[in-house]
């Protein structure tokens, strides 16, 4: 797994990454409480899966934006699950779908963290002037297994293989029909905005999931590529200028290259992935995090 190890920190600020921190982990809400700024003018991106629960997901975003000057989120997977059953119709965990996701940008709001709702900022120190872009695009089954040829055909070879994604059961797109509805919308919606950004400046586009299927071919179990992009968007990195994309999802940390532009994924994952991460690197992994996207480290 090539990964830089832990840069010695500029004289200036940096932008900086991390995703899937998963909280609801002992250990992982210590590694996210430990993440500081090397500097008093750092940002940070967290690209999705910080928690399952609204208020956790709150909590730990309020503790990062009290550390950096800037704190940007985009949501996961796991924030939009709704595990929630025979909740009061008052309990914030009942929210499914669309309403989900205003809450949480409501309150990412009301603690000063950017959202994908939200102007997106002009990072101006090394490395920049750059925009900032938190987009939220999510899946629509795409991303097929080889041999299919369809997003059905792609779905009964995941479900005969046994790979199916936890979001089948918990993740919600009410108002849509479908979470192919709710992509397809994030994808027009987001798209209408990058068109509208100044044209003269590079990007730095940030979604959960993969912009592109690349990210997805080390996949122990190639089926759950379904649930991890949308085709819409493997021209996004260049079409709007992007000079790094950042990502989550996969528990794949790593960056590569697509069309010269780095592709970082800056997730800690589950304890047990990150010990493995350890042991194959011959150092503790939480340490190399959050990645350094701006200015880009020399690899």
């Amino acid at each position: 797994m090539p990964l830089p190890g832990s840069p010695t920190p500029p004289p200036g600020p940096r932008l900086l990454a991390v995703s899937d921190l998963h909280v609801r982990h002992d250990e992982n809400r210590a590694i996210a409480a430990g993440i500081a700024p090397g500097h008093p003018g750092d940002w940070l991106i967290v690209a999705g899966d910080v928690d399952e629960r609204v208020e956790s997901v709150t909590a730990t975003l309020r503790d990062l934006r009290s550390r950096f000057a800037e704190v940007i989120w985009v949501p996961g997977n796991h924030e939009l699950w709704s595990r929630a059953k025979n909740a009061r119709a008052e309990d914030v965990e009942q929210l499914r779908g669309v309403a989900r996701y205003d809450e949480l940008v409501r309150r990412c709001r009301e603690i000063g963290v950017h959202t994908p709702e939200d102007p997106f900022p002009v990072w101006r120190g090394p490395g920049g002037p750059v925009t900032v872009a938190p987009l939220f695009v999510l899946y629509d089954y795409s991303f097929l297994p080889a041999g299919t040829h369809t997003a059905a055909d792609g779905l009964a070879a995941a479900y005969d293989a046994g790979v199916v994604c936890t979001d089948e059961y918990l993740l919600h797109p009410d108002p849509y029909d479908t979470r192919e509805a709710w992509s397809a919308a994030r994808v027009t919606e987001t798209a209408r905005r990058l068109d509208a950004l100044d044209p003269a400046l590079p990007t730095v586009l940030v979604n959960h999931w993969p912009l592109t299927r690349t990210p997805c071919d080390p996949l122990w179990y190639p089926e759950f590529a379904l649930w991890c992009g949308t085709t819409a968007t493997a021209d996004w990195h260049v079409r709007y200028r992007a000079s790094v994309v950042v990502h989550g999802h996969l528990h794949i940390p790593r960056t590569i290259d697509e069309d010269g532009v780095p592709f970082v994924e800056a997730s800690l994952g589950y304890p047990r992935e990150w010990r493995r991460h350890s042991e194959r690197l011959g150092t503790h992994f939480p340490d190399l995090l959050p990645r350094q996207i701006l200015p880009m480290p020399p690899r």
